[in-house]
């Protein structure tokens, strides 16, 4: 065995310039460091690329049998020790039959007991580590102490007891698993080991013949039950629309001071890694409030706080209702006919979008929700003709009457909205175009209907226009003749720099006054990502 080991460095905390203690049996690879008061016991694998260094934190204490993999670092801090099994003081103590699996940070002062599970890029700093704990990949273990067979689903940062004492315990798949891993760690650092003695590989090759029967066990997800249909397909829209998602918890009295904390951060934008990671956070945070975070990155701001989880709920999984309802996941449709709720306008906006390629989309939102543009994603709907949209989109005006009803069309390659359109207010479905009421005051918005060719703007086009304004985007207008609408070829009308209602909607009437006889649109635009959110046609010849 060729081990990189040497002497710790003389400081003023090292002074006897202690050198690892490494068991004859134990095989530490050459591209590895082990320095100053290190003791491997039996039987332990190094794997390339490690770093025990007892430089500062001394001593340290490697159990029989136990791997440590790729890339591990093992560090310690020169104050705070922690009790070793043999009741004497250690900067780090690993125990038997454990694996420290790639790139795992263990900085003492630290404890992780015997047949424990580190998982990839881990770190566990100033804790203890119980017996039997399977630690999951990318969690953060600070400060506190895991009782032994505790579970630590992927993602989570565990920093205080509370968290530590509710964890779940290990399955008989997730034992299966780590006793798998011990047993493929030590043939290989028996296969390390004969590399130059032929005469071992012999009998070394029929001996690995029974970990080929082993077949590792899936990571079980520890979710106390499977997330309902309508928090997953808010989850697929989010992901849909180039959004990322991530989760929040409070107890009870930091819901009513409204002083969330954040779960571990959801990096992944695959759905099933982001459904996995809530049902661990819901699961980690039973008998607390969980809600779920939608998050334009672009233009730094959430664009969805969802509740999901109550401290009510059974077994840790919302119903994830509004109103005492639970819309259904989907709609799917063959041939359904439209019952006369969307206008013509809308009808025609749906084939539109689906001519283009785009997937269709809906969100809702009650009298308050909407003031505060806190809109709730509604049930995607997988549709494949314009007769099939049109019934999903009367399917969830139906499920939340007297609320709000917005639809969305989405560009799912540039994962970006095209359209949000208002199809929908408390006091019914939004009307087709007619002649608007008179009057030129700000009061008048509050009644007028709809209206595309007189100059004057739709009820459903000041509440796009409010939305817009709320969530701090600029509006904007552009103009065409039926030969340029054709061609899209769109003519800019004179920039809106005001963000003041009134402002605004003198403007947009300005331009539609002075392009009448042809087509106006409305444009939404996102400044700081510089990219347009909205382009709603209000007028027409």
């Amino acid at each position: 065995m060729a081990a990189r080991s040497v002497a710790a460095p003389p400081t003023p905390w090292s002074k006897n310039l202690a050198e690892p203690k490494i068991h004859d049996t134990a095989y530490v690879h050459s591209f590895s460091n082990i320095i100053g008061d290190v003791r491997l016991g039996p039987n332990v694998l190094v794997a390339p690329g490690t770093s025990i260094r007892a430089d500062e934190g001394t001593p340290f204490h490697i159990g029989e049998g136990t791997n440590i993999q790729d890339g591990v670092v093992i560090h310690g801090l020169e104050q705070g020790r922690v009790e070793g099994d043999d009741g004497d003081s250690y900067s780090v103590w690993v125990g038997k039959n454990s694996s420290l699996t790639h790139m795992a940070l263990i900085h003492g002062p630290a404890y992780v007991g015997d047949q424990c599970f580190i998982g990839f890029r881990s770190t566990v700093f100033n804790a203890r580590v119980g017996n039997g704990c399977i630690v999951m990949m990318h969690v953060l273990i600070q400060d506190v102490e895991i009782p032994p067979g505790k579970y630590v689903p992927s993602g989570a940062v565990i920093t205080n007891q509370q968290q530590a004492d509710r964890l779940p315990d290990v399955q008989d798949s997730d034992v299966k698993f780590a006793t798998h891993v011990i047993g493929i760690n030590d043939a290989l650092r028996k296969g390390y080991r004969c590399a130059d003695d032929i005469a071992c590989v012999t009998p070394l090759r029929d001996e690995l013949t029974k970990y080929s029967d082993m077949t590792p066990s899936n990571y079980s997800t520890h979710s106390s039950g499977q997330l309902n249909s309508q928090l997953v397909d808010s989850i697929r829209n989010l992901l849909a629309q180039g959004y990322s998602v991530g989760a929040e918890y409070a107890d009870a009295r930091r819901f009513r001071t409204g002083s969330w904390r954040t779960c571990g951060p959801i990096s992944s934008t695959r759905e099933a890694d982001v459904i996995a990671a809530l049902s661990a956070c819901m699961a980690d945070h039973q008998g607390e409030y969980v809600r779920l975070i939608g998050i334009d990155t672009k233009a730094k701001r959430r664009v969805l706080e969802e509740i999901v989880q109550r401290p009510g709920d059974t077994n840790g999984v919302s119903s994830y209702q509004s109103n005492g309802k639970t819309a259904p996941a989907s709609y799917h449709s063959s041939g359904s006919v439209s019952s006369g709720k969307l206008s013509a306008e809308t009808v025609a906006q749906v084939r539109s979008l689906l001519a283009q390629g785009y997937k269709v989309g809906t969100e809702y939102a009650d009298a308050r929700r909407f003031r505060t543009s806190s809109w709730q994603s509604g049930p995607a709907l997988q549709v494949r003709s314009e007769s099939e949209a049109v019934a999903g989109l009367e399917a969830v005006m139906n499920e939340h009457q007297g609320e709000y009803v917005r639809l969305i069309g989405i560009d799912p390659k540039a994962k970006r909205r095209v359209v949000e359109e208002i199809i929908q207010r408390p006091d019914g479905p939004v009307a087709s175009s007619a002649a608007a009421t008179a009057g030129t005051t700000a009061a008048s918005y509050q009644t007028a209907p709809t209206a595309t060719s007189n100059g004057r703007l739709s009820q459903k086009t000041v509440d796009s226009i409010r939305n817009l304004l709320s969530q701090g985007y600029k509006i904007g207008t552009e103009h065409a003749d039926a030969r340029r609408f054709r061609t899209g070829s769109w003519h800019s009308c004179a920039p809106i720099a005001s963000t003041r209602e009134s402002e605004v909607f003198s403007a947009l009437e300005s331009c539609m006054t002075e392009h009448s006889g042809e087509y106006v649109r409305l444009i939404g635009i996102d400044s700081k990502a510089k990219r347009r959110v909205l382009e709603e046609i209000i007028q027409r010849p």
